[in-house]
């Protein structure tokens, strides 16, 4: 499984897809270029998923789509949901982000042997 979402992020995650139509749409997780470490993360939602280019996965009962040239740089990630007296967010764990900016959204990646991606 690429992308794990925890128990607190599936329901906030469920409660948000029920302002959507639930039979027709996807949690698109991905990466783009950007941010002030070269990379940052990309999450919403989607009706429409590409044969060719997305990756389909069921997390937690959550139809997932990834595109398929985002997967090694985000493979094994966590989304968690926390909740604290200011509010709450959706928090992302990477286990391939070697730096990380402050805010968390964010990254710059290792590449396949360890070494950091050129962003």
């Amino acid at each position: 499984m690429v992308l794990n979402i925890t128990d607190s992020a599936s329901l906030q995650i469920k409660d948000m897809l029920k302002e959507e139509d639930e039979e027709n749409v996807f949690l698109r997780f991905g990466v783009k270029g950007g941010g002030c470490s070269g990379l940052s993360y990309s999450l919403g939602f989607e009706y429409e998923k590409n044969e060719e280019l997305d990756t389909y996965e069921l997390v937690n009962d959550i139809p997932v789509i990834i595109r398929s040239m985002d997967i090694p740089v985000i493979d094994g990630t966590t989304i968690d949901f926390k909740q604290n007296m200011m509010g709450g967010g959706f928090t992302i764990d990477n286990p391939n982000a070697i730096v990380s900016c402050g805010c968390g959204s964010s990254f710059k990646a290792k590449d396949r042997e360890g070494t950091p991606e050129n962003c």
